[in-house]
């Protein structure tokens, strides 16, 4: 291959990353070449600002959430609109969460009470960060993102080799993905693609595939990997990419979002990570009750959720949802009629894979006990988070404990069965 064929292709090879995307690292595979086979992926989903998951997922039955919160609890289940969605004898959902109410009776969306991370200073920054390293203590960093980690372990299998196996949706890269062998962060999927002013793509496409095609090495295996999604991506354009099954996403930037993943799924680019934050749920003030900051709030992720469920309807079989946050609140209500930052909060996690239908894990609720370490309020840590964070690796990817012990070093991962074996 002469010198200058050699310099076009390196220069087309860097253009092809694009904008607001960190560069790909490539690694092939005969056996599968990206995007051949329709992967699982792990959706995750991070609540940036301690989310008062005792205002989500309500526990009625105990009498201590409606004296601690006299304004703020959300009503015991009844017939009225403003009243909780029982869904267990001790727990029921906020009433902006109905759109996910099918999915827990149908078993496909479950939860965990009082994960936590092992980290009391009720430091958004500090316990974020710990937790997305998967980290066990506070001021212990082990280096890199607990999915960078994971990516990174398993780059070797034949699973794992997609350009775009790892994304984030947005402009940054999460600190949960630091160190992944290939990261794609955009914000839209139609930024996939052959970027001409007037001219049809498809010629040059053709083009570039015929030149690829004559290089053997590595850089032509890249090429036709790139121009391989750039098709993939161009077919599912050609379709109109509207949702399924009357599927309605918000018209916000979480729907938004959420729509790009699922337009990955379904354009089987070997999507095995995706990564996604929804903010502004620092509720010190006016929290509101079904009406409000955090019931706003609520409504954008349930609606969002539902929709994405709704939409890759026929592709159930090959995701998972997790839903995360920093820290959960305190029981009591503050002066300002909001709450402050508490520590064990509820997980949760939507799929076919999900042992859902129920809310695994105790309730170990302090009533205004001085020996808590955050002060009287808060939930106690029944769960630490890497366990739950491990579980969620087991259910969608089959990950071993061996390579587990690699990704959360001194961890101990007890199953807690929100996964189904």
């Amino acid at each position: 291959m002469n010198p200058t064929r050699r310099h076009f292709l390196t220069r087309l090879a860097a253009a092809a990353v694009l904008p607001g995307m960190t560069r790909f690292t490539f690694a092939q595979s005969a056996e599968n070449p990206a995007g051949n086979a329709e992967a699982h992926t792990l959706i995750c989903v991070f609540l940036r600002g301690g989310a008062d998951t005792l205002n989500l997922w309500v526990p009625y039955a105990d009498d201590n959430y409606y004296r601690q919160r006299p304004t703020l609890s959300i009503k015991a289940p009844g017939n009225d609109s403003d009243t909780a969605i029982k869904v267990t004898d001790h727990y029921a959902l906020h009433p902006m969460m109905r759109p996910l109410e099918a999915a827990f009776k149908d078993g496909r969306l479950g939860a965990v009470q009082s994960v936590a991370v092992q980290n009391t200073s009720g430091s958004h920054f500090e316990c974020q960060d710990q937790m997305e390293h998967g980290d066990a203590e506070q001021d212990v960093s082990i280096g890199g993102g607990w999915l960078g980690r994971f990516l990174r372990a398993r780059m070797a299998s034949a699973d794992m080799t997609s350009p775009l196996a790892a994304v984030a949706l947005g402009t940054v890269l999460p600190e949960a993905l630091r160190g992944a062998p290939s990261v794609s962060v955009m914000q839209k999927l139609d930024d996939l693609s052959l970027k001409m002013k007037k001219a049809d793509p498809a010629p040059v496409m053709a083009a570039l595939q015929a030149l690829y095609a004559k290089d053997s090495g590595q850089l032509g295996g890249q090429g036709k990997e790139t121009i391989d999604l750039f098709r993939r991506v161009a077919e599912l354009r050609d379709l109109g990419a509207r949702p399924e099954h009357d599927a309605v996403y918000p018209k916000d930037g979480f729907g938004e979002q959420l729509y790009e993943v699922a337009r990955l799924i379904k354009a089987r680019v070997g999507l095995q990570v995706a990564c996604l934050d929804l903010g502004n749920w620092d509720t010190h003030f006016f929290q509101g009750t079904t009406a409000g900051l955090q019931a706003d709030r609520i409504k954008v992720l349930a609606d969002g959720i539902n929709a994405l469920d709704t939409d890759l309807k026929a592709h159930r079989a090959n995701y998972t949802v997790m839903v995360t946050t920093e820290f959960g609140r305190r029981t009591y209500e503050n002066a300002s009629l909001g709450t402050d930052h508490g520590r064990g909060f509820t997980f949760m996690a939507l799929g076919d894979r999900v042992n859902g239908g129920q809310v695994h894990g105790k309730w170990p609720i302090h009533a205004m006990d001085e020996s808590n370490p955050l002060g009287p309020g808060g939930v106690e840590m029944e769960t630490e988070y890497r366990s739950v964070f491990a579980e969620m690796l087991r259910g969608t990817f089959k990950a071993t404990e061996p390579e587990l012990v690699q990704i959360f070093p001194g961890g101990k991962l007890s199953p807690v069965g929100l996964m189904k074996a």
